[in-house]
């Protein structure tokens, strides 16, 4: 394993990688950090192509020192996706979607859990509990009965009844809440200072893992690409480890010499019915502070106060990139108009991306010839209820 410490991005201090950590003593989330020279000799990017198709390809930039630890469902590997149509029509001829809805459990938190799970499992951890907004706890809770781990999650009631379904199949303890992932996190915060150790807290960025398994959706865009980044990649916004896991993913493979210095602009998309980091990021604030009222269809983006606010805007200001917040109306509205054309049917966290792509590409930031990759982070037939039936005739 080529994992030599974690590091706290806001006071600098190194921790020892063997045991387990949640935040730095100054509140901030922890990132794994690599002996990169001892990769690049080690490993070139022709390796890959002749490993299994899934994320684990990718082991020597990843946390788990013992094979036997590693708990998979076949995870990653993910389509890119061309949408000459859609593109075409928005004014983005060269908008490619990262279909992460064909993933296990069906939406990018199974990276997460997948290597979550598996390092927990690797330090001895026996149960988790963590706060959810729905894909990320039935993903855990998956994982963890996969590795014979027990899992408590919390998750509120407005959250897609497939997540609830999903974890109360895998064994879970789950505990629903009449309030948003904020209220959850509270009751979570509670039960593990009840459990005098015995819970590990694995909520968003609580742990450093869970951002290791998202990160390798950025090596994997980079090697379908040919070991090329593109111009510009947009990522749906809640918690936020995705966006700074490929943030960390491309600033690895630029270190690693495997890409060259410029690297993508990144645009976090929001709701303007939860839009704290759009708000921050306008601002030219370092935080950004908690959303009052939150709501949106695109309910996995509906976090008021992302504990990793800071990592997010600091990789979008890295990046040249930008924050938008678009409209639940739009958000259906391209969902629809994409599924039309292109023939699948996104997530809305998916489809709020689109919606930013085409104003975006409206408003001259994304300029005329780049390349665009759009995130759709689950697949769309978990929401249901994002397409309206109602005036399809019955016939007699």
């Amino acid at each position: 394993m080529y994992l030599t410490h974690l590091d706290c991005p806001r006071c600098g201090r190194e921790h020892a990688a063997d045991q387990l950590h949640n935040l730095c003593d100054c509140g901030s989330p922890l990132l794994a950090r690599y002996d990169l020279p001892a990769v690049a000799k080690a490993v070139t990017p022709e390796h890959f192509p002749l490993r299994p198709a899934d994320l684990w390809r990718y082991r020597e930039l990843l946390p788990v020192a013992d094979p036997r630890h590693v708990t998979t469902l076949g995870e990653g590997w993910t389509p890119l996706l061309r949408v000459p149509t859609y593109g075409a029509e928005i004014g983005i001829e060269d908008l490619m979607v990262k279909d992460e809805g064909l993933i296990p459990t069906g939406s990018f938190k199974a990276r997460g859990a997948a290597v979550g799970v598996s390092r927990a499992r690797e330090l001895g951890v026996e149960r988790i509990a963590m706060p959810t907004n729905g894909n990320a706890g039935s993903a855990w809770a998956t994982y963890a009965a996969r590795a014979g781990m027990a899992a408590t999650i919390v998750m509120p009631l407005a959250a897609p009844t497939i997540c609830r379904r999903e974890c109360v199949a895998a064994g879970a303890d789950l505990r629903l809440i009449d309030g948003l992932i904020s209220d959850a996190g509270r009751r979570v915060a509670e039960l593990i200072a009840e459990s005098a150790g015995a819970i590990f807290d694995a909520g968003t960025l609580r742990e450093p893992y869970r951002l290791e398994g998202k990160k390798t959706m950025g090596y994997e865009i980079v090697e379908q690409l040919g070991w090329q980044a593109p111009d510009v990649i947009i990522y749906p916004t809640g918690g936020g480890v995705g966006l700074i896991g490929i943030h960390k993913a491309l600033h690895e493979l630029r270190d690693l010499g495997w890409i060259g210095d410029k690297l993508p602009r990144l645009v976090a998309v929001q709701s303007t019915g939860c839009a704290p980091i759009v708000r921050a990021f306008a601002a030219g604030e370092e935080r950004a502070q908690p959303w009052a009222d939150a709501h949106t269809v695109a309910f996995g983006i509906t976090v008021p106060a992302p504990l990793g606010d800071e990592l997010i805007l600091a990789a979008l200001r890295a990046s040249a990139g930008t924050a938008v917040a678009v409209d639940d109306a739009d958000i259906l509205a391209d969902l629809r108009d994409f599924a039309a054309r292109e023939g699948l049917l996104l997530c809305p966290e998916g489809a709020a991306c689109l919606t930013a792509a085409r104003q975006l590409r409206a408003g001259g930031w994304i300029r005329a010839g780049e390349r665009v990759v759009v995130l759709n982070t689950g697949a769309g037939l978990k929401y249901p209820e994002t397409v309206d039936v109602s005036g399809v005739p019955v016939l007699a």
